[in-house]
């Protein structure tokens, strides 16, 4: 990093006024790795911990306005993107990266809600696969995701280790396949094209809490983070799984909300301050 000068993400994601997931949870995971946080806005889903109500449209134009603001006046470390919703979003997202050369970008391909709703429409699976995977440094699918986009169905590790072979030779120069809806510990496959590829496993105890709204955005959040501080591909990973872990570990017992609460962004900040208060 240059002298006086912030390690910068950009998150192009949905909104989350509950606070879990979207850009308030980006946000918050480049605010807790140390990094300077930016913003482009591409729905405005209405939800809180039990659910999505309902999704309030963007216009395309206006994500792209929102992103050309943004990199005319800074350069970023690195770009998390998450929910697009529409094939017009991610066409005009992929064209403003490309002519800005934006570097380290991380794609967490969000398609439906922990409570069920759709955030990505189908149609624009395709368009996805095909505009922005070619430009992606790290992409983070869960099995459900995974399986939609290669349509087929991702449910052991053998499949998590083909889903990710597939999935790398789509374009993006590392893909972690992640094992949250697998039976037992909660597992993921990364593989990284280098240019060889190399296949690693992240093993991890599931945690018992209903606390995991917005663990796909923080996790891809942190990769972003790790990235911009000059992390590999691969310590960026194991670093943001590690900083999920203990975010999920420190939150899991907290209610916030009727429904799925968030992980604890802040956790070793806030410990560091009940140590030091009289």
């Amino acid at each position: 990093m240059e002298d006086n000068q912030y390690y910068k993400v950009l998150t192009i994601a949905g909104f989350d006024g509950s606070g879990g997931a979207g850009i308030q949870a980006d946000l918050k995971t480049f605010s807790a790795l140390g990094c300077y946080g930016t913003t482009a806005l591409t729905a405005i889903p209405v939800q809180n911990t039990m659910g999505v109500r309902s999704i309030f449209d963007i216009a395309a134009i206006c994500v792209e306005e929102q992103i050309k603001a943004i990199l005319d006046d800074m350069t970023m470390n690195a770009v998390k993107i998450g929910m697009l919703f529409r094939q017009d979003i991610i066409e005009s997202v992929a064209n403003v990266l490309t002519r800005y050369k934006a570097a380290n970008i991380v794609l967490d391909p969000v398609m439906v809600a922990k409570s069920g709703d759709r955030l990505l429409l189908p149609e624009a699976v395709s368009t996805m696969k095909k505009s922005l995977f070619p430009l992606i440094t790290v992409l983070t699918p869960n099995l459900l995701e995974a399986s939609e986009i290669l349509e087929r169905e991702i449910r052991n590790k053998a499949q998590m280790e083909k889903a990710a072979l597939d999935l790398i030779e789509m374009g993006p120069k590392a893909v972690i396949v992640k094992g949250g809806h697998l039976n037992g510990d909660c597992d993921d496959c990364l593989c990284i094209k280098n240019p060889d590829i190399e296949m690693h496993w992240l093993t991890n105890a599931r945690i018992p809490t209903k606390n995991t709204h917005g663990t796909g955005c923080t996790f891809s959040a942190a990769i972003a983070a790790f990235l911009a501080r000059g992390s590999t591909v691969l310590d960026a990973v194991v670093q943001a799984k590690l900083y999920l872990t203990q975010a999920i570990k420190a939150g899991a017992d907290v209610k916030t909300g009727h429904g799925n609460g968030p992980v604890h962004h802040f956790h070793h900040l806030w410990d560091l301050l009940l140590q030091e208060s009289p």
